[in-house]
Order: C-alpha cells, then sequence, then structure tokens
C-alpha cells in the first residue's frame, strides 16, 4: 500500500520537463544517425519515389465494348454440313463487360410438346405405374410426371412425363469440343477510361493507331502488347491452360487491363497493360459441375401450327473484361503531410536511442543520472527552512 501511495503522490505532485544532454559516445551516436538515415531512406525512397507521396490519386471509371469474328465450318450427322458465324456462337449478341464464345454444345432438335419417357436416373425407373406419381415434378425432372411407367428402351422403363419432347440426353459431352476452331477466332476490345478528378480521358485504341494496322496487328506481348485484337487461343494459353480442353465444357478467362498512370508525365505515357488468368477453378481433385453452360431454345411452327423448337445445351468460355487502375498527379497538400510525417517520424531515434542508453547499456544508471535532474518543491523547502 505504502508503495501505490508512493506511486500515486509521484504522478500526482511530480512534473518532469526535458533536458538536453550531450553525451559523448561513438555506439550511441553511430547509432541515432543509423536510425535516422533508415527514417529518411523510408520517407524518401518508398513514400516519395515508390508510393509518390507527393501525388494526388484517382481511381479509374471505365467502359468496355468488344467485337468477335471468325468463322467454323462442321459437318455432323445430325447437322449436316453447317457455317457458324458470329450470330451463331456468340450468345448473347451484348453483354456488359464481357463476352461468351459458344465452343461445344448438345442439340436436341425438333421438339415439341407431349407424352414422353424420362431420362433414366434413380428417381425415373420403374417397373410398374405404382412406382411413378402424378403430377410430381423433381428438381431435375425434365417434365411433370403422368403416373405412367412406359418403355424407355429394350430393356429399361422409365416414369413418362409431359414435357418437350423428345428429352435431352446430355449425359455425355461431345469431344472434341464442336467448335474447336473458335481457338482462332479473335475479339477486339475496346476500352474507354476517364480520371474525373483530373478530367483527363483515354482508350486502349491509342491515337497512333491507323484502320490499317487495326486490321493487320494481333496482340503480342512481346512483339505488339498495345494490339487491342487478341486471338482466343492465345488468351487460355496466357492464362496457363489448353484452349482445347476448356472448350469441352466451358470455363471463365478474365482479361486485365491496368491503366497506371503518372499525370505529371506526358500523356502518351499512360498506356494500358494487359494480362489474363482463368477465374472459374479448376481443381481435378474435385471436379464437380466443371466449366460454363447453359441452354437456349429457337422455336417455330409447322404447316399444322404446331410449336417446335430446337433445344441448345451450349457450352464456352466467357471472357471478362476487368479494368481497374490508378492516376496520380502532384499536389501540394499530400507532400506537405507526407513530409510533417517524415519530420515526425525522425523523432523515433530520439526515443529508441534514450531507451537504449537510459536502460540497456552498462552505464546506464550514470547516464540517467546525467540525463534527469531532481528538484524539490522550492515552497516546501523554504517552509521547512523557517521552521528550524
Amino acid at each position: 500500500m505504502a508503495g501505490c501511495g508512493a506511486a500515486l503522490s509521484a504522478f500526482l505532485f511530480e512534473y518532469d520537463t526535458p533536458r538536453i544532454v550531450l553525451i559523448r559516445s561513438r555506439k550511441v551516436g553511430l547509432m541515432n544517425r543509423a536510425v535516422q538515415l533508415l527514417i529518411l531512406a523510408y520517407v524518401i525512397g518508398w513514400v516519395f519515389v515508390w508510393e509518390k507521396g507527393y501525388q494526388e490519386t484517382d481511381s479509374v471509371v471505365s467502359s468496355v465494348t468488344t467485337k468477335a469474328k471468325g468463322v467454323a465450318v462442321t459437318n455432323t450427322s445430325t447437322l449436316g454440313f453447317r457455317i457458324w458465324d458470329v450470330a451463331d456462337y456468340v450468345i448473347p449478341a451484348q453483354e456488359k463487360n464481357s463476352l461468351f464464345i459458344m465452343t461445344n454444345m448438345i442439340i436436341t432438335m425438333n421438339q415439341t410438346q407431349g407424352l414422353c419417357p424420362e431420362i433414366p436416373d434413380k428417381t425415373t425407373v420403374c417397373e410398374s405405374d405404382a412406382n411413378c406419381t402424378a403430377g410430381f415434378a423433381g428438381t431435375h425432372s425434365n417434365g411433370v410426371q403422368t403416373g405412367r411407367c412406359v418403355q424407355f428402351n429394350k430393356t429399361l422403363k422409365t416414369c413418362e412425363v409431359a414435357a418437350w419432347c423428345p428429352i435431352e440426353d446430355d449425359s455425355e459431352v461431345p469431344r472434341p469440343a464442336f467448335l474447336k476452331a473458335a481457338e482462332n477466332f479473335t475479339v477486339l476490345v475496346k476500352n474507354n477510361i476517364w480520371y474525373p478528378k483530373f478530367n483527363f480521358s483515354k482508350r486502349n485504341i491509342l491515337p497512333n493507331v491507323t484502320t490499317t494496322y487495326l486490321k493487320s496487328c494481333m496482340y503480342d506481348a512481346v512483339t505488339d502488347p498495345f494490339c487491342p485484337i487478341f486471338r482466343l487461343g492465345k488468351i487460355v494459353e496466357s492464362a496457363g491452360h489448353s484452349f482445347q480442353d476448356m472448350a469441352v465444357e466451358g470455363g471463365i478467362i478474365g482479361i486485365q487491363i491496368n491503366w497506371a498512370c503518372n499525370l505529371d508525365r506526358a500523356a502518351s505515357l499512360c498506356l494500358p497493360q494487359y494480362s489474363f488468368r482463368r477465374l472459374d477453378t479448376r481443381d481435378l481433385s474435385h471436379n464437380v459441375s466443371p466449366g460454363y453452360n447453359f441452354r437456349f431454345a429457337k422455336y417455330y411452327k409447322d404447316l399444322t401450327g404446331t410449336e417446335h423448337r430446337t433445344l441448345t445445351k451450349a457450352y464456352g468460355i466467357r471472357f471478362d473484361i476487368i479494368v481497374f487502375g490508378k492516376a496520380g498527379k502532384f499536389d501540394i497538400i499530400p507532400t506537405m503531410i507526407n513530409i510533417g510525417s517524415g519530420v515526425a517520424l525522425l523523432g523515433v531515434a530520439t526515443v529508441l536511442c534514450d531507451i537504449i542508453v537510459l536502460y540497456c547499456m552498462r552505464k546506464k544508471y550514470y547516464y540517467r543520472e546525467k540525463k534527469y535532474k531532481y528538484v524539490e518543491d522550492y515552497e516546501q523547502g523554504l517552509g521547512d527552512q523557517m521552521d528550524q
């Protein structure tokens, strides 16, 4: 208790003021200068040179449009000889900041609404009508059960459903990909950017680009890094994957455009940097529901007025264009803030040296005696003298 009282008394009734002490020691002096140099290197090298702490910054505002080109030919027993152009394999025709290229498909032609046997699985295989429930439609059903058990093939019976018949059978994905020639298709990416704080705008089709050049160029990271036309196979390859493997079940590729602009330099030096990566993780050890696919249908009526449709389960690669970036320009306010912060950090050198000198060195008690001077209350000392 006495110790606590003394500490409380010292806290309430004592005051300390800084005292400058010059310590003539090579060890302490070198340590102090070394810490100061480290702080200066951090402020100048990292804050001002690397991070450009003298600049005001702004984030990019962007818009993207795409245009695909390429023609493929197929000749199958289902479709016969057929030419595929942009209107066939780009679905939908326009998307926001992305482009879907169909590379593989399962086509079910001439479907009409009617009654037909369901595709066999553990919930639809039956032996009699008692195994089928009228009006039942499971999550993965292709239609609504009628309650009848009908012949699916010579050896198997399944529950009858009211659905679009014949029912799609997607148990096997075509290999190789139906439109494997899509590897040589190209896509033109047009990107406009704006930094509103600096009222600076630019696009990835650079001012020196001509129409003739644009019709013949092809992006290459080494030989032509600013051409905005990309070959699809090269994009997937740059992301570290095989186009032909990816085309079978589809996937998602990110086309990243980075605009890092130093507006203290010429505007012509603000240039886009392209990079590519696969966005849908492909883990071969857990390959459940891989790739990317969806269904769409084309409807028509025959001469009798009966409605038909052609159902397509489309597999393909979606290219997402991701634009990011930061622009910087000199401004006095962040400059002064960072200079003030750097000056304040120099005080760390004094604090660190004080800790080492007063608590870690062998002569710490000697230095502490020189550092601190203890002064009693003048009025109390004068009163004691008068009492005597």
